[in-house]
Order: structure tokens, then C-alpha cells, then sequence
């Protein structure tokens, strides 16, 4: 701290940040045999017709702009929401802008540099490099300013999740970007914003770290389950077993954190909670995939609103 295309491997259940988005991710390189991507050269006696233009414009810049997954926008919000609500600060909040900047920044990013890996130049290059730019550059500003009003504590968190996103970068250029790993990676990685937040806001070390764990230890349950049902959905085999172990990994890392001192009994409880929901609801019927992303973003504002107030009461 994701855009119509398929991978290479055969479609594969995504987490909350894709596989709760439209079927198919704007603008992402096609593997062999997938269809021409937006911005691609039209086939011969493809000219596009003269009243048409304006709107292939705008679907261009929405393709390189708006990231596709939806659940990516609540991986992105929950940190943020979290951090504020306990350690609330104006540099927390230009934290949290940098944060939404980064999230909205990936998606250009990521288009430029498969292009680039695949020695190619599309329409959507260039429109994408210059987003992606345009996004860094007003993400280092807002840097700054947190830096010359929060010192130097604050960074420390996005310094030690810089090599999880790393990971998920390194995927997403060779368009592997929705396996497991990366989901994972990218995910925890984009939580130490909490963390981040937290110390601009005069938080402890220990609260701070114990945010980062909690919203972590929920996405490793939720990614999973998240995969797993859409699998499901589609009629497919999904790794049940392996996604109810996730789920006790899950309560595994709060419970840690319980027992450091970090993460309140309250926040263990809910993640203990949703877990066991979870496990069971692999084994019911799959409710519509709407559904499931709508559901896993209520958890997610439950789980925030839940350890804050633990916190706060505290």
C-alpha cells in the first residue's frame, strides 16, 4: 500500500483486494491468448469511430487510475480508521493520505512496469506513467510535511513492511499478483499504517505494534476464506481444511499479541469470533459474491471499531 485480464495459470480465488472485484482487472497484461487489453492497437479495420473517442478517452484514464478490487479500498481504510480513532493527530491524518495515495498509486504503477518487463508500449503506458508519477510525487510531498511535524518514529513501521509490498510488486510485474502470497504480503503490509498513524498520535510502541497485529491477523483469516469462496461460487474444490487453519494462524498471531501485552482481550475475542464464523461458513452454501465482500467489509469496520474502543476504555 488493485486491474480486465487473466493470468498466465488458470483463474484463480482471489482475496478481499481482487477477488471481491469485477470478474477480470482492467488493464493488467494478458497472458497467451487472453483478449487485447484497453489501449491496445486495434485489429486491422478496427478504427475507431469519430463520435466514440471522448468516451474510449475516459475509459483509458479509468483504467490506469481507478484501481478494479474493491476490497482493496477496506484493506486501505481499516488501518487508517483504526490509527485515528486511537492515536488521533494531523500528521495521522496525512499518514492516512499518503496511505490512499499508495493504494491508488499501485495501479498505475504496476501497468507502467508490466509493459515495461514486457518490452512494450501501449496507449496505456504513458498514460499510466504519468499517474504514477503524478500520485509519488504528491505522496512525497505529504512525506515530508509528516516528517518535519511528526519527527522521525512514524516511519519506522512502513520501513519494516517495505519488503512485504516489495514481494507483492514483484508479483504483480510478472502478473502473478493474485496468488496467495502476495495477497497476503501486500495486505499486511499496508496494515502498518495503523501502526504509523499510532506514533504520530503519541501511542506506544505496544499499541501501536498490537494494531498492526490485530488488522494482520484478520487479513490472513480473511484472504483465505475470501479465495476459498469464490472458488466455491464457481463450483470448484476449494482447500477448505487449508482455509480453517488460516483462520486458527490467525487467532494464533492476536493471541500472541494478548499474552505480549499489545492487542486488548476484546480484539482476541472478535478475532476468535470471526474465525470460528468463518470455519463454519466453508462448509454452508455460498452466499452471492457481493455478498461475501459486503459481509467482509462490515467485519472489518467491527474489528476496528471494536479494538478502538477497547483501547480508548482502556
Amino acid at each position: 500500500m488493485t486491474t480486465g485480464t487473466a493470468d498466465a495459470e488458470h483463474p484463480r480465488p482471489r482475496g478481499p483486494s481482487r477477488a471481491l472485484a469485477a470478474a477480470g482487472e482492467h488493464g493488467a497484461a494478458p497472458e497467451h491468448g487472453a483478449a487485447p487489453e484497453h489501449g491496445a492497437a486495434p485489429g486491422h479495420g478496427a478504427a475507431p469511430e469519430h463520435g466514440r473517442r471522448p468516451a474510449r478517452q475516459r475509459s483509458l484514464w479509468r483504467t490506469v487510475a481507478v484501481p478494479a478490487e474493491h476490497g482493496g479500498w477496506g484493506l486501505t481504510a481499516e488501518p487508517v480508521l483504526l490509527g485515528l480513532l486511537v492515536a488521533p493527530s494531523a500528521s495521522g491524518a496525512l499518514i492516512g493520505a499518503v496511505a490512499t495515495l499508495a493504494f491508488l498509486s499501485r495501479t498505475p504503477a504496476k501497468l507502467a512496469l508490466v509493459d515495461r518487463w514486457r518490452h512494450r508500449r501501449l496507449p496505456r503506458t504513458a498514460a499510466a506513467e504519468r499517474v504514477a508519477a503524478a500520485e509519488l510525487a504528491l505522496m512525497g510531498v505529504l512525506a515530508a510535511v509528516v516528517a518535519l511535524r511528526a519527527g522521525g518514529s512514524w516511519w519506522l513501521p512502513p520501513a519494516v513492511a517495505a519488503p512485504l509490498v516489495t514481494v507483492e510488486l514483484w508479483f504483480d510485474i510478472r502478473s502473478r499478483g493474485r496468488r496467495l502470497a502476495p495477497e497476503l504480503c501486500g495486505a499486511a503490509g499496508i496494515a502498518s499504517t495503523a501502526a504509523a498513524i499510532a506514533r504520530a498520535g503519541g501511542a506506544s510502541w505496544a499499541v501501536s505494534a498490537g494494531l498492526w497485529l490485530v488488522l494482520a491477523a484478520r487479513s490472513t483469516g480473511a484472504i483465505p476464506f475470501a479465495r476459498s469462496q469464490v472458488f466455491r461460487s464457481r463450483g470448484r474444490q476449494a482447500a477448505t481444511r487449508a482455509t480453517s487453519l488460516w483462520q486458527a494462524v490467525a487467532v494464533g498471531l492476536v493471541l500472541a499479541g494478548w499474552v505480549a501485552g499489545a492487542v486488548p482481550l476484546a480484539a482476541l475475542l472478535a478475532v476468535a469470533a470471526v474465525a470460528t464464523w468463518a470455519a463454519w461458513a466453508l462448509h454452508r452454501p455460498v452466499p452471492p459474491i457481493k455478498v461475501v465482500g459486503f459481509t467482509q467489509l462490515g467485519i472489518g469496520l467491527a474489528l476496528v471499531l471494536v479494538t478502538a474502543a477497547a483501547l480508548r476504555l482502556a
